[in-house]
């Protein structure tokens, strides 16, 4: 037979006991049906399928997609990254476009399933020896299960490309040069989000509520009822039940869904509560937060649902270490606006927002604040790998110096401050993509829509702001319902910052507009002969969204080949 080349992405290696990065392929001469019918090879096909799962330590053009939003400035200005804050892009030039990247981990599931029952079992099965009948039932199962992962990973992909493009088509079956492809149109975003659902569904009732530990980062039925709750909770959010601001929009259908918006709420709540009492999953909120970021076990976190692992490096730390540590280049830089959204401890019952009108506030910026501040961000005049950081003007990280911050701040989490540059050393890193506080979040979210008071509410909160290493005040008694939708976007703000989903709340309540066009801050840093320093709030880029940027543009690329398809709205 013709023998071809297979690119085996060996994913279940780095979540084993190697540790070897993420994106290492196996390029190797093997013919087709023996990718097909060997159960090794088809094994590490299986396992290739986790490789596009997103990147978000450098998700576009090696930032953070919190540098696109208002949580960061990435330091190098020739990012591409920088073209969303600037609003220079378009159909032709989209830093973030990922089209063509999860249509083809689309297919690459799609000839997986086609393949996996032609994977050879005979000779075990054959054969009646005891062992050789337990090997046939254990890898016929194991086989079952990879399908099972499969359908959850297509799905998650499908999710990735509706929350940027809307409808999209939902194929199910590999297309192979010659197929016909002008006639494919474009599914409506109900039908979209009834797929997703429906094979989380599927996939939930045969996956494993936990794996051995041989086994860790693979599906399990959490993170497939967990996708389902995420995929209802955007389709009851603003976002995708109004098409008004895509007035003359011809097909509002691939943009937004119709029906009874309490009904959605509801779905979206009990959705994520049925993750909530998942049995059998361990999952519980980790006591330690700036742990869960950090460690090189950190995946093995029970607050993980669904955990992206790398190999052993020190990439992130290089890219993002203020210019002040040997080879580091500042990176995503925390803005002002974060940095002011955690709260000031008054005491063990209270919390007030950050003022910097409050003039024992603006003396000392960084006393009493929620302990998230300082795990998340590093902030002038702390200790970080055993020195005073001097982001003041002329200091060794501040103002003054090739690449230093253009905010302030610079990040803290997820980097390993044990690793030294200079010497090679690295650790391993976990890209956490759900994580159960996001999924107490969307509870409550969902939960105060349709059921404003509920206790509930209020609890889920507080287990989140209350947990060891945090121990913020309680959320207040009484609160009214959009009292409460203020406590929990803000809570999503600061407990979920830098992890990738704040550009996508603010476009889904449809409040990008107002929070991204605002002026990202920052502040300058003087310090006085008497070593007194003085904080100015400063404007470090004015930021750009418009209306049409809620959905990303279809590239011109794709047009071309699809003539009878329309441009998303406003573009």
């Amino acid at each position: 037979m013709k023998n071809i080349i297979y690119i085996l992405g060996i994913f279940l290696i780095f979540l084993l006991n190697s540790c070897e990065d993420l994106d290492r392929e196996i390029i190797t001469n093997i013919s087709e049906e023996e990718v097909n019918t060997q159960y090794s090879y088809s094994g590490a096909r299986a396992a290739a399928l986790y490789t596009d799962l997103p990147d978000g330590f450098f998700e576009i053009d090696g930032a953070l997609i919190a540098s696109a939003g208002d949580e960061a400035e990435h330091t190098l200005e020739t990012s591409s990254i920088q073209d969303f804050n600037i609003g220079s892009w378009n159909e032709i030039s989209n830093p973030g476009d990922v089209w063509a990247k999860y249509f083809k981990a689309i297919r690459n599931v799609n000839l997986f399933l086609e393949n996996s029952d032609e994977i050879d079992l005979e000779i075990y099965r054959l054969d009646p020896a005891p062992d050789q009948q337990e090997i046939y039932r254990t890898r016929s199962l194991e086989i079952e299960r990879w399908k099972y992962e499969g359908r959850f990973l297509r799905a998650y992909y499908y999710f990735q490309l509706i929350k940027r493009y809307g409808g999209v088509p939902i194929v199910t079956q590999s297309m192979v040069m010659g197929d016909e492809y002008g006639n494919i149109q474009r599914s409506s975003l109900q039908e979209c989000i009834n797929f997703i659902s429906s094979e989380c569904d599927a996939s939930a009732a045969q996956l494993p509520a936990k794996y051995e530990d041989t086994d860790l980062g693979r599906i399990t039925k959490g993170a497939a009822l967990a996708l389902k709750a995420k995929v209802l909770l955007f389709a009851a959010s603003e976002l995708w039940n109004n098409p008004s601001w895509a007035s003359g929009f011809s097909s509002p259908e691939l943009i937004s869904v119709s029906g009874d918006r309490n009904t959605k709420w509801k779905d979206a709540a009990d959705a994520a509560k049925a993750v909530i009492d998942l049995e059998g999953t361990g999952y519980a909120l980790a006591d330690n937060y700036r742990n869960l970021f950090i460690t090189g076990q950190s995946f093995q976190s029970p607050e993980h649902i669904l955990v992206r692992r790398y190999g052993a490096s020190n990439s992130f730390e290089k890219a993002c270490w203020s210019i002040g540590f040997d080879l580091g280049k500042s990176g995503n830089a925390p803005s002002q606006n974060i940095v002011d959204a955690y709260e000031v401890k008054v005491d063990e019952t209270t919390a007030v927002p950050f003022d910097w009108n409050n003039p024992d506030h603006a003396a000392n910026p960084y006393a009493n604040r929620d302990p998230r501040l300082s795990a998340n961000v590093i902030v002038n005049n702390s200790s970080y790998k055993g020195r005073t950081m001097e982001i003041w003007e002329d200091g060794r990280d501040g103002k003054g110096k090739n690449l230093a911050t253009k905010t302030g701040y610079y990040l803290k989490k997820f980097l390993d401050e044990n690793i030294n540059l200079l010497t090679g050393t690295s650790s391993i890193h976990s890209w956490s993509l759900i994580r159960l506080a996001d999924v107490y979040l969307w509870y409550t979210e969902a939960l105060n829509e349709y059921d404003p008071g509920n206790a509930d509410i209020k609890f889920y909160l507080d287990q989140i702001r209350q947990r060891q290493g945090v121990n913020m005040p309680p959320v207040a008694d009484g609160l009214t319902q959009d009292e409460m939708r203020d406590v929990i976007r803000h809570e999503r703000m600061v407990e979920l910052a830098f992890e990738g989903h704040r550009v996508w709340d603010l476009r889904r309540w449809m409040t990008a507009t107002s929070a991204l066009n605002a002026p990202l801050k920052g502040t300058q840093i003087t310090k006085s002969e008497s070593g007194d320093f003085t904080y100015s709030v400063i404007t470090v880029e004015n930021r750009v969204f418009e209306p049409k940027m809620y959905f990303y543009p279809i590239s011109r690329q794709e047009l071309l080949k699809m003539p009878n398809w329309s441009q998303n709205p406003l573009w």
